[in-house]
């Protein structure tokens, strides 16, 4: 399953289901109108969207609805890393991490881990 386009605030919503499922909306709600001052009511717009969107799935107890996701983070990851960089590197990984190594600080470690991955990667494996 192809994951849907979700703006950045859905994004935001994401984040704290993804974090906490199942979760209550009340829950959502509070969490975000805490971290983002949200108003309550942009909270549950954006929820509904994603429920339409086939991204949030949801059960109902009288008035608690509890929601979890349809895709996994890692899904929705995968899916925007690769929209990116068919818009911005016409679909080319090479142009893509060359622009993130040479403008991005890396401490020692993270370069290690990079020379690592790239010797195994001319290795074949």
């Amino acid at each position: 399953m192809e994951a849907p386009r979700i703006s950045e605030a859905e994004w935001e919503v994401m984040e704290v289901i993804w974090n906490r499922y199942p979760i209550i909306s009340a829950e959502i709600v509070s969490a975000l109108t805490k971290e983002k001052k949200w108003a309550a009511n942009t909270v549950r717009t954006l929820i509904a969207r994603l429920v339409r969107k086939k991204v949030l799935t949801f059960s109902s107890n009288g008035k608690t609805y509890l929601y979890r996701p349809l895709i996994s983070r890692e899904e929705c990851v995968r899916h925007v890393s690769q929209s990116f960089l068919e818009r911005i590197f016409a679909g080319a990984t090479a142009p893509l991490l060359l622009h993130f190594v040479k403008n991005t600080p890396l401490t020692r470690k993270e370069l290690a881990e990079l020379e690592m991955v790239l010797r195994q990667k001319g290795k074949g494996k």
